[in-house]
């Protein structure tokens, strides 16, 4: 790795993310205005800290749009009565790159140590 990517994060995933956002801007109607929606919730609400995981849910996620675009799925088909539901079920597939989960393994670790213990229980 260069220094600027050390510095500014590699620069492979910056040109997949443009990549994706570019396919996002693509979407026909009404899947861009979804496409969009479901970007600015995952930003804040998913707190994927693995940049390797954004992508790979991010590229899932327009793969996902773009399909149903092109099956004619209507948009509740595919998110539900309830969005919020669709995206806790979707982040779930992405567990390992966010921040919470990061957290609770330190957390189990500093208990088994406070314990004694060699290996934290899952």
């Amino acid at each position: 790795m260069s220094w600027i990517e050390k510095l500014t994060g590699p620069l492979e995933q910056k040109k997949q993310y443009r990549q994706y956002k570019a396919r996002l801007a693509g979407l026909p109607s009404p899947w861009h205005e979804v496409g969009k929606a479901l970007d600015r919730y995952l930003t804040y609400a998913g707190m994927i800290t693995d940049g390797d995981v954004l992508m790979r849910m991010l590229e899932d996620l327009v793969d996902l749009l773009e399909e149903s675009a092109a099956d004619g799925t209507p948009v509740r088909d595919v998110v539900g009565e309830d969005p919020v539901v669709f995206v806790d079920d979707f982040l779930a597939n992405y567990e390992e790159g966010r921040w919470i989960a990061k957290e609770r393994a330190r957390f189990r670790g500093a208990i088994a140590e406070a314990a004694g213990e060699q290996e934290p229980p899952s």
